[in-house]
């Protein structure tokens, strides 16, 4: 039952290549478009992503599954729109894990593999904007 509550679902193309490890934790392409390559909007979106993921990922470790659910689902658009494919991927699984049929011990695992989906953006964030966590 765990795994069928995990299956990754393409809903963007990028994110197939995102599982199968082709692309980095952010897609510069992707974020480039979307902010229609000016430097300055790339480096806020990046901070606020940052302090998003940080923020959101706490308030989901004690909350309520449909909180988390909510929480989860925010974190997913926000990391589509920067083109942090694996955090997207990861939050939505988050989602899934918090619903009705989630087990405590799905929502862990799902909210395991967010953090480290997370940690590898914020790595890569930091790498961008040249700061330290």
């Amino acid at each position: 039952m765990a795994q069928a509550a995990f299956k990754t679902f393409d809903t963007h193309p990028e994110t197939a290549d995102a599982a199968a490890g082709a692309v980095a934790a952010i897609d510069r392409d992707h974020l480039a478009r979307m902010t229609f390559g000016e430097p300055s909007l790339e480096r806020e979106l990046l901070t606020l992503f940052d302090r998003q993921t940080e923020l959101l990922l706490g308030r989901m470790r004690q909350a309520e599954p449909p909180v988390a659910a909510t929480l989860a689902h925010t974190l997913k658009g926000s990391a589509r729109g920067i083109g942090a494919w694996g955090v997207s991927r990861a939050a939505e699984l988050c989602e899934q894990a918090a619903g009705d049929d989630g087990s405590p011990a799905e929502r862990s695992l799902a909210l395991a593999e967010l953090d480290a989906a997370i940690a590898e953006a914020r790595a890569e964030i930091a790498g961008m904007l040249g700061i330290s966590h």
